[in-house]
């Protein structure tokens, strides 16, 4: 591809991409700088999760949008995920459902200005940080929404340059027309920066929009950054504006947290090691598409990519904010969503969250069940302290069941669809007590006694997602 090669719009968009955004002088008063505890950040004692206002948190959450800015019941979605215990969203900036609205200026001769903002799409921005900030509802934030600029989405799109009087197709040398899946890397708009085609008079139309969200997200302490949604460019796009953004909070005097998720289902797949090999460029990782996998290969899985991260040096939290499956939907079962929330929490993962109708849950009945149930079960337990110890089970099938806990103390064990297996105890003296939760009904049982110094059988009351919860 053809680079820029006027000297005058280089020296230009150069000035603009260093400029500097410095914090107001009243900063600390006006409240946009928060104590070190106060913001979303890993976890002091515990780095795998994240901690909020000074504690270790789990992010539980499902919804019924990925741009939630946008959806009209906003506050009513908000209250229901929070009243089962839900504290996390998605949001990506996108903009191609019905009723949305794009972030630029639309002029009346039916083009967009790049230069003018369309102040509803921010406005529904502010708005939606801010009610989620005041349920103390986690936000990850997707920048770039992939799925926009492709195919139709791309032809209404405002960046697209039949759709803009600010450039044209010959000066970036952006197509007009993309037909193709993102996977296919059709759209040179995710080359723009300067370690591919340095196509620096897009890149500062780019930057004036990150400048832009930065502006409005900066304000609030509850926000984590992943830079694309299920990407397949080079990496220095998405290096290019997590270094960037972190650049721009640091100099507003605040920090914060970045990601890429990546679009192969394989979690071995090497572009997923841009993530976890590169800790001084992000922050934590998104293994979202590892829900697209079921049962015991799930667990493996996921269980794989958990130790990656220890080996790396840098023990960082994984989150999972889209869990796949939904009965009917494009992409697996409802029966593979509940597992795999499941699942995720078992193994450690720092947040779980269920994908939109029709590829998940959303928030439907289900979802509200699940939430509410793993939330009734990690505050029932000395949660942040356990680990993954399945390997105690006998007699245990396939994706039968699966251990968390704290030897000797407490063990909670998730069955998938009732069954029977045994636990070694035989180590562990005393009396210990045991209830099951319904995670349908988000119900407990009664509690009742199991001796230690033996193995113990554990008998499901029925079908369908059970966890044993053994307390000391």
């Amino acid at each position: 591809m053809q680079k820029l090669t006027s000297l005058f719009p280089i020296l230009l968009s150069f000035f603009i991409l260093n400029s500097c955004h410095h914090p107001s002088p009243n900063a600390q008063q006006e409240g946009t700088i928060n104590s070190k505890s106060g913001y979303i950040q890993p976890s002091t004692d515990f780095p795998a999760y994240w901690q909020y206002k000074g504690e270790p948190l789990l992010l539980l959450g499902g919804s019924v949008e990925d741009n939630l800015f946008q959806y009209p019941d906003l506050e009513k979605h908000l209250e229901l995920l929070q009243s089962v215990g839900g504290n996390y969203v998605r949001n990506t900036m996108s903009s191609r459902d019905s009723g949305n609205v794009w972030p630029f200026h639309l002029s009346a001769d039916g083009k967009y200005d790049l230069n003018q903002w369309n102040e509803e799409y921010w406005h529904r921005l502010s708005n939606f940080l801010e009610e989620t900030s005041q349920r103390e509802i986690i936000v990850q934030l997707e920048v770039w929404a992939t799925f926009d600029f492709y195919r139709e989405n791309w032809n209404v799109n405002p960046f697209n340059p039949k759709n803009n009087k600010n450039y044209s197709e010959e000066a970036t040398h952006l197509p007009t027309k993309v037909s193709t899946h993102p996977t296919f890397v059709e759209n040179n708009f995710f080359w723009s920066v300067p370690a591919q085609e340095s196509n620096l008079r897009l890149l500062g139309y780019q930057q004036k929009f990150v400048d832009k969200l930065l502006s409005i997200s900066l304000k609030f302490d509850h926000v984590l950054y992943c830079m694309d949604n299920e990407t397949s460019v080079t990496s220095e796009w998405g290096k290019f504006w997590s270094l960037y953004m972190k650049k721009v909070a640091s100099e507003n005097g605040k920090k914060i947290f970045t990601t890429e998720m990546w679009d192969p289902w394989d979690l071995s797949h090497v572009a997923h090691r841009e993530t976890i090999d590169h800790p001084e460029i992000y922050d934590f990782a998104d293994i979202s598409q590892n829900n697209h996998n079921t049962g015991e290969k799930h667990w493996e899985i996921g269980m794989k990519q958990l130790q990656k991260i220890k080996n790396s040096g840098t023990v960082r939290p994984a989150n999972n904010v889209k869990i796949y499956g939904n009965d009917g939907g494009r992409h697996q079962t409802t029966k593979n969503a509940i597992e795999s929330f499941c699942r995720n929490v078992f193994m450690g993962t720092a947040s779980a969250r269920f994908h939109r109708p029709t590829s998940g849950q959303g928030l439907n009945e289900t979802a509200l069940a699940v939430i509410k149930s793993m939330r009734l079960l990690t505050d029932k337990m000395d949660f942040f302290n356990g680990r993954p110890i399945t390997e105690i089970l006998e007699d245990r099938s396939e994706n039968e069941a699966y251990v968390r806990g704290i030897p000797g103390k407490e063990y909670a064990i998730y069955f998938t669809n009732g069954g029977e297996v045994k636990i070694d105890l035989s180590n562990f003296e005393g009396e210990f007590n045991l209830i099951w939760l319904n995670i349908s009904t988000s119900e407990w049982s009664p509690e009742s006694k199991i001796s230690g110094g033996r193995e113990t059988t554990l008998e499901c009351p029925g079908k369908g997602n059970w966890v044993a919860l053994i307390l000391q």
